[in-house]
Formats: C-alpha cells, sequence, structure tokens
C-alpha cells in the first residue's frame, strides 16, 4: 500500500462527449434574433416619436405596433417575458415612495375618528 494517490486515467473521446451539452426537450426557440431586437428597440423608442398618439408603451400598444409595422405576431405575454430576460424595463421607477403629491396634504388632513384607538406610547 503506497501514500501516493493514484492517477486519473487519461481522457478519452468517449468520456469528453459526456461533458458537451445534449439536445434538450421542448418546443424550440420560435422567436429569431432579428424579432428580439426589433422588440427592444421598439419598446426603448418614444411612440411619439414614431407617429403614435400616445406618450408610453404598454405590452398591447407594442404587440400592435409590431404586428401592423414590422408584421411580428407576438403576444402580450410573450413580449413581457422576452423584455424581462433580456432585462429591459421602459417603466420608471417611484421615487417618492410615502410621499404625499400634495404639499398641504397635513394641513387638509382631518383628524382621526374617535373609534380608531390610540397608538400606544414607547416609554422613554
Amino acid at each position: 500500500m503506497s501514500a501516493e494517490p493514484e492517477a486519473a486515467p487519461p481522457a478519452t473521446s468517449a468520456t469528453l462527449n459526456g461533458l458537451r451539452d445534449q439536445r434538450r426537450g421542448g418546443r424550440p426557440v420560435t422567436c429569431p434574433p432579428e424579432a428580439v431586437r426589433e422588440l427592444i428597440a421598439a419598446s426603448l423608442s418614444d411612440p411619439q416619436t414614431l407617429g403614435l398618439p400616445v406618450a408610453s408603451w404598454t405590452l398591447d400598444r407594442l404587440a400592435a405596433y409590431l404586428h401592423e409595422t414590422k408584421g411580428m405576431a407576438l403576444q402580450r405575454s410573450r413580449i413581457g417575458t422576452i423584455l424581462r430576460v433580456e432585462g429591459v424595463r421602459w417603466r420608471k421607477q417611484s421615487t417618492g415612495f410615502g410621499q404625499r403629491p400634495d404639499p398641504a396634504f397635513a394641513e387638509k388632513r382631518r383628524p382621526s375618528s374617535r373609534a380608531t384607538p390610540p397608538r400606544p406610547r414607547l416609554a422613554s
């Protein structure tokens, strides 16, 4: 018995073939990369510069625009999936979370109902 570990057998073509990706099941890709590029370009553009009477895109508007101008018949759910996978977000995130748009909100606000119990005070 030796303390030396045994050397691994040399790699053969049979063992290397086992490491390659195998064909996967499921439906093949139906949306070619060119269509994805067109979709992303349209979603990042301003609809008014394209001659549309709307200020922002929705999935339904994108689907209708791509179908009418590019001949691409994509469902709104597929458009949403593609945009999510590609990391495209065209909606702006709200930056004023919890802030009221009306600066005089506190002055206009009525007092709470008497039925609403007061919040307990924490001991200092």
